[in-house]
């Protein structure tokens, strides 16, 4: 099975990141509408689809291009640079193949079906997990999701939130609880256009407004009885699935230190564009400008460090990093980016929460960075658990 999974050299391990400015200035191009809106973004969707980024991650052995973790977390650099919105919907459908990559547990048939109809248009995949009841799944908690046997297979009933791209997707991995004696968890395949599925809550957030993290209903959902991955009893091993792991919380941070990017060269522009009757020459000329360019370039080059030389550890399966480092690169790497554009935005005063400059809604969009499980605070306590020896 060959995929769309066209290899683009700015994208490759050893590129710099940020590099490919013809995608990334298309997102953004984009992106300024799409943020306006609030609407699924799918002409940006298809974008990222014919660069042959959304299917990066689906494994070698599936004919795929087998994109490890510094890989992907290059890639949502790039793309946060440009419309993070989208890079948040293609890192979800970026995990699911990095994790079937890893470790197959979609029935084959179903899973090479998938992979068929990805050489033809954008597939999104996305779990859906976090609940009005039970929060965030990375908390502990029993799913209320329940899913119920019938004669062929199960009937699912629930209500989960903040389904990131919930109108595009083709697949909600929905975690749910079974109604038997002695009941088990387990996450149900099913299929986006399936009868049943209702947004209930629109996403109309301060940041990332073109996600499309909504509000889900599952109302007796037809699922076969085969369309079920990671059935068990209840526990620390089935909760595993929900605490984000260096494959992932290293590139979402990625994603955002993209976003401080943007912001940066936005910044700059302004600086060497900006002239006052009263100064003569650029702004960027000034000590107070040079000086807080030199903070956000710190701050933004440290993040980068230490999230792809993380990242490069894990593919290379490090065991002195631990995954406790990988925590600590993430909450480092979210400060140090939301830091960055408070810097940029504090400096330039009004002119940095005009609507009319992508500035405003950098600023509005690196508020989400710390929102991801797991969150700073479940970080820091496995942490500082580990570092006094509990």
């Amino acid at each position: 099975m060959t995929v769309n999974s066209r290899a683009n050299p700015d994208l490759s391990p050893d590129a710099n990141p940020g590099l490919n400015p013809d995608l990334t200035a298309r997102l953004a191009e984009l992106a300024v509408g799409y943020d306006r809106s609030g609407t699924y973004p799918a002409e940006s969707i298809q974008v990222v689809h014919e660069a042959g980024l959304l299917t990066a991650t689906v494994g070698k052995r599936y004919g795929g291009r087998g994109a490890r973790v510094e890989e992907t977390a290059r890639i949502l650099h790039t793309l946060g640079r440009g419309d993070p919105s989208v890079a948040l919907i293609t890192a979800m459908t970026l995990n699911t193949h990095a994790r079937e990559a890893v470790r197959p547990t979609w029935p084959e048939e179903l899973y090479a079906r998938v992979l068929k109809e990805s050489e033809q248009r954008p597939v999104l995949i996305n779990h859906a997990r976090g609940e009005p009841e039970l929060g965030s799944p990375a908390r502990g908690g029993l799913p209320a999701t329940v899913a119920r046997r019938t004669a062929d297979g199960w009937s699912v009933s629930g209500r989960k939130r903040f389904v990131t791209g919930a109108e595009g997707l083709d697949w909600f991995l929905v975690w749910a609880t079974t109604d038997e004696p002695e009941p088990r968890v387990g996450t149900f395949l099913v299929p986006g256009g399936s009868h049943g599925i209702e947004i209930t809550d629109r996403w109309d957030q301060l940041g990332l407004r073109a996600s499309g993290s909504h509000d889900v209903t599952f109302g007796d959902v037809e699922v076969p009885y085969e369309h079920v991955i990671g059935l068990g009893p209840h526990g620390p091993a089935s909760e595993q699935d929900n605490r984000a792991g260096a494959s992932l919380h290293l590139p979402l941070a990625a994603l955002y230190v993209g976003v401080a990017r943007a912001a940066q060269a936005f910044f700059h522009t302004f600086a060497l564009a900006r002239v006052p009757a009263n100064l003569g020459h650029p702004v960027a000329r000034t000590e107070r400008f040079r000086r807080t360019a030199g903070e956000i370039e710190l701050l933004l080059a440290t993040a980068e460090q230490l999230l792809f030389d993380g990242a490069a550890r894990v593919d290379a399966e490090d065991p002195a990093y631990t995954p406790e480092q990988a925590l600590g690169a993430r909450v480092l790497a979210d400060r140090h980016a939301v830091r960055a554009v408070e810097l940029a935005v504090r400096l330039l005063g009004n002119p940095g929460l005009a609507r009319g400059n992508p500035l405003e809604r950098h600023f509005r969009d690196i508020q989400c960075a710390p929102v991801h499980a797991p969150q700073e605070d479940i970080s820091l306590l496995a942490i500082g658990t580990k570092a006094l020896d509990l």
